[in-house]
């Protein structure tokens, strides 16, 4: 069997990510061996000779070559290395931690698939309906931001639960609910809104009237609807291990995510390199699992049918909603850029709301609300410059559909906090290197858009046309091809646009971002977790800016939906009433 180019360029882009976590050590803009040898003998000057012996002592002066074939063949006997800062070996450490994060995620899936029960119950019950505005919200809530709103209310003043530390089931819960129930939104939006399509064919009514229970045929719907679901599926869990990071962070949870971030803070590489390879592993394994599950539930009778869902109903809102949420926002940011974002009044710190300062101060007595009115450049206008590379990505990949097939698989595998945490290893943190991070895995959304798009208008009956007559292949392209396809995938990079956004704020809040002072946002709510249990509306002021963006993304995204299909709708009706005058 020949090698597809979708087959080829998977492994080619698994390589060269393989190759990038070996040649960390090289790669790295820091120098290792200051690093270790500030970790072994802190007291020691870092004199050439000095630093030349730990660079013998690593390999590190071998060459890059040298160094990926070591990483390489030690790879394959199962030898991670050994950590530069505490001596010891990588891979006990690598699995403690992975124990770890499998515990919580598996605990976040549980919430995860409650919750999607409970939102997609109702539509079972009715026969119509959809989960509504309600999970669309969830779903576009970031983990980090859920966990630092559950731990300040739950844990600091309720006292329900303790907020950090992994000693007993109940450090669980809180964890759990802050990764799963994002999850558990989108995977209940995703069913639900699939189902009354579902519940409408001609087989349903059938089964109705010859007497079948409702219980039989709720699970004939969802055996019809999951198939094509399967891959989002596997999708979401992914998204776990990329929010375990943060989630794990927040509560100090000692998982592979929170070793990831703290070995490429330490820039103990070797850790590091072992971290990432379990998760690249558990994002691969489980694309592979949710790909073989989509096949079971197919079965061959439908592979060879080629049975597609029909068409989701979009979640209509109403235009006051996106327009209130821009509004709210907007007076926001434009009041905090007319104050002073750096202006630092230590007598005046970690004061309360007051009409001095409308949103209080932060641990070094800056308003709060300058800093989230001048933070909107650095997070959403970043994002747009993000927002315009994945388009431009995705156009041309579009053209190439088993390249971007390919490339994509392993674009999915990777969440954006993962790469965040590579580049910030080799380039080290910073704003440009959270936007290349977050453009490293965004344009597949946009690339699978645009290859659809460019098969369907190869296809249509007027290039045929156009060829007839002698058009040239450069004419139909431009003319023809890239107007029809360009737009709405630009239509659909803009929905994405606070979607990256919220990705730029979870790696500054990470660490991995805007570097302080700057006011961005993700940096202004991990700044202020340092006195979260003093000062909460430090915290609550960027969380707020940060849930009215993933507000403003999803009930945007449901108005442009609702309106494209009405107009479809109304062309459809309007071209009909002309045949029939005609006829």
């Amino acid at each position: 069997m020949r090698p597809t180019a979708a087959g080829v360029t998977r492994a080619l882009c698994l390589v060269a990510v393989l190759a990038a976590v070996g040649l960390l050590p090289w790669l790295s803009g820091n120098d290792p061996a200051l690093t270790v040898l500030r970790a072994r003998s802190p007291e020691q000057e870092p004199t050439k000779e000095a630093l030349d012996a730990v660079r013998q002592d690593l390999g590190l002066d071998a060459g890059p070559l040298s160094l990926l074939g070591s990483w390489a063949s030690g790879l394959v006997r199962g030898d991670l290395g050994t950590s530069w800062v505490s001596g010891t070996e990588v891979l006990p450490s690598v699995v403690t931690g992975l124990q770890v994060s499998l515990g919580l995620m598996g605990a976040a899936f549980g919430v995860a698939v409650v919750l999607a029960c409970a939102l997609v119950a109702p539509v079972l019950v009715r026969g119509r309906g959809s989960a509504g505005a309600g999970a669309a919200m969830l779903a576009a809530v970031p983990e980090f931001l859920l966990a630092t709103v559950a731990l300040l209310v739950c844990g600091v003043w309720l006292g329900w639960l303790p907020t950090s530390g992994w000693a007993g089931p109940e450090y669980m819960v809180l964890p759990a609910l802050a990764l799963g129930v994002p999850a558990g939104g989108l995977l209940g939006r995703l069913v639900a809104d699939a189902l009354p399509g579902v519940l409408d064919e001609r087989w349903v009514e059938l089964w109705r009237g010859a007497g079948v229970s409702r219980r039989i045929v709720a699970g004939a719907a969802l055996k019809r609807v999951l198939p094509p679901l399967v891959p989002q599926f596997g999708m979401v869990a992914v998204g776990l291990t990329g929010g375990a990071v943060a989630v794990e962070t927040v509560f100090a949870v000692p998982g592979i995510g929170r070793t990831a971030l703290g070995a490429a803070k330490s820039q103990d590489l070797p850790l590091l390199q072992g971290a990432v390879l379990a998760l690249l592993a558990l994002g691969l394994v489980t694309g592979a699992a949710a790909a073989l599950l989509r096949r079971r539930l197919l079965g061959p009778a439908l592979r060879e049918a080629g049975l597609q869902l029909p068409p989701a109903r979009p979640v209509r809102t109403q235009p006051a909603i996106p327009l209130t949420l821009f509004t709210v926002l907007a007076v926001a940011i434009g009041w905090g850029l007319s104050r002073d974002p750096y202006a630092v009044n230590t007598a005046a710190r970690l004061t309360a709301p007051s009409w001095a300062h409308p949103l209080g101060t932060d641990g070094l007595g800056r308003d709060v609300l300058a800093r989230l009115g001048h933070g909107a450049a650095p997070t959403v206008g970043t994002a747009a410059a993000v927002c315009l590379l994945s388009l431009l990505v995705g156009l041309a990949l579009g053209f190439l559909p088993g390249v971007a097939a390919g490339a994509s698989d392993i674009a999915n595998a990777l969440p954006p906090v993962i790469v965040g945490i590579l580049v910030a290893a080799a380039a080290g943190p910073g704003t440009g290197g959270a936007a290349l991070a977050v453009a490293l895995i965004s344009w597949p959304p946009p690339a699978a858009h645009a290859a659809a798009l460019v098969q369907e208008v190869r296809a249509s009956a007027f290039l045929t046309a156009q060829r007839a007559i002698g058009a040239t292949p450069w004419w139909i392209l431009t003319r023809h091809v890239l107007p029809s396809v360009a737009a709405p995938v630009a239509r659909h990079a803009l929905l994405r646009l606070p979607g990256m956004a919220l990705a730029l704020a979870s790696l500054g809040f990470l660490g991995l971002g805007a570097r302080p002072p700057a006011p961005e946002w993700g940096l202004l709510l991990d700044e202020s977790r340092a006195y979260v249990e003093r000062a909460p509306w430090a915290a609550l002021a960027p969380a707020a800016a940060l849930a009215l963006l993933a507000g403003l993304a999803v009930s945007g995204a449901a108005y442009a939906q609702g309106r494209r299909v009405s107009r479809t709708r109304k062309e459809v009706s309007d071209a009909v009433g002309r045949v029939a005058v005609g006829a």
